[in-house]
């Protein structure tokens, strides 16, 4: 078992859920647990001005070994696993010398991997595939990233005939809410650009990101026992469930889009009679899009509004990440290495557009230039979430390279 591979597994096994309804930071203190398991072995490597801030975010520094002109960039992953599924005792499942065929997960044999719906791992007969037992995500969304970072730096530690500048070591947590930045200062890090690592499969750059909002939906009716609720009661439950239904329903939806289509996604609703609510995500790969999909809820509120008088419903939207396509062209190197860097690794670059948001989304948008790159990663925030160890291995190659290319550069 590589070492890459030990890393990742040990990393999974740790708790790290973020919640989107906490005002805290970290939103959970057990993605702390993670974040010092890092910081120590930021340590033990022999990294410098290693850091965890109390709001979990870990730096370090790997120093350069040539010219002192040569430019700082970042290595950048998450340590927190998406609220949408369980991460507590996840039980990774080791699949060597893979055959190929659908994997039934062990923990809930209903859940089936089928190579129909994932066809990446016909390219993968052979080879050790991670998965979960069913019963939990897996993780590899973005601690895959966090094993290939960890990996890439011992790797140049142990290789120090590979020339490269400054590297900053950084790993967040709350990306998955949205909040991945909030306590890091940018500007502190001294990088003339980053790189997440939070893409699925391997040879993929992302140029380019959803914008984003978050929509809360908040609707106020009366409540009244039902034997008297003739004329007097106002039911949320109904009204919320009416205005969820007013959403298109054959388009602008996850079910129904791809490419460049955005959508307007309910993912969770709660309440009763009186008060009901439901949190929804827009996104598109235009800002002016997001407007026309907010507007769409405004209008929803105010027919049913129109309909049931004695009912308050009230629109929320907040900012959450842009597109970081315009922001890239701060620093043109950042694309053009991190595509000569995974050819260099033996891959077939593939430039593309991500259908969600990454930490690099935030720190572009905040004058950072930070492309997102392959860790690996498949089927996140999903029990059917899987992995591969030679995936993870090609990511760490390009990290290997690209020091190689910014350590041959000049500030």
């Amino acid at each position: 078992m590589s070492t890459l591979l030990e890393r990742f597994l040990r990393y999974v096994k740790i708790d790290t859920q973020s919640d989107e309804t906490s005002k805290s930071a970290p939103s959970t203190a057990k993605q702390l647990d993670l974040s010092r398991l890092l910081e120590q072995e930021c340590r033990d490597l022999g990294l410098e001005n290693v850091s965890l801030s109390e709001h979990g975010v870990v730096l370090a520094t790997l120093p350069g070994n040539v010219d002192a002109n040569a430019p700082a960039i970042a290595w950048v992953a998450h340590v927190d696993t998406s609220p949408e599924f369980s991460g507590t005792n996840v039980n990774p499942i080791v699949h060597q010398n893979y055959d190929g065929k659908d994997i039934v997960l062990p923990g809930d044999k209903s859940r089936v991997l089928t190579v129909a719906e994932n066809p990446e791992l016909s390219s993968l007969v052979g080879e050790t595939i991670i998965t979960t037992d069913g019963t939990t995500l897996l993780g590899a969304d973005d601690k895959s990233g966090v094993a290939v970072i960890m990996a890439a730096v011992e790797h140049l530690i142990e290789h120090p005939e590979i020339p490269h500048g400054p590297i900053r070591v950084c790993f967040t947590v709350d990306e998955e809410i949205g909040r991945g930045i909030e306590n890091l200062d940018i500007e502190g890090m001294d990088v003339v650009c980053a790189y997440t690592l939070d893409s699925d499969g391997r040879g993929r750059i992302d140029s380019e990101t959803f914008s984003a909002d978050q929509a809360n939906v908040t609707v106020r009716g009366i409540n009244t026992h039902p034997s008297v609720g003739k004329d007097a009661m106002v039911n949320a439950i109904r009204i919320l469930s009416a205005f969820i239904d007013r959403l298109p329903q054959r388009t602008l939806s996850p079910e129904t889009t791809d490419g460049r289509e955005g959508f307007i996604h309910p993912y969770h609703i709660a309440g009763g009679v009186a008060e009901a609510s439901a949190r929804l995500i827009l996104r598109d790969f235009e800002d002016d899009a997001l407007q026309v999909q907010a507007d769409l809820l405004r209008s929803i509120a105010a027919s049913l509004e129109a309909e049931f008088p004695l009912a308050e419903i009230q629109i929320e939207i907040r900012e959450q990440y842009r597109n970081m396509r315009e922001g890239l062209k701060k620093e043109p190197r950042a694309l053009q290495f991190a595509i000569e860097a995974t050819a260099a690794a033996g891959l077939e670059p593939h430039q593309d557009i991500i259908r969600g948001g990454t930490d690099g989304s935030l720190m572009t948008a905040a004058g950072l230039p930070t492309p997102n790159l392959s860790s690996g990663q498949h089927n996140p925030h999903s029990p059917l979430e899987w992995t591969s160890e030679i995936e993870m291995l090609s990511a760490m190659k390009v990290l290997v390279e690209l020091a190689r290319r910014w350590g041959q550069e000049t500030a």
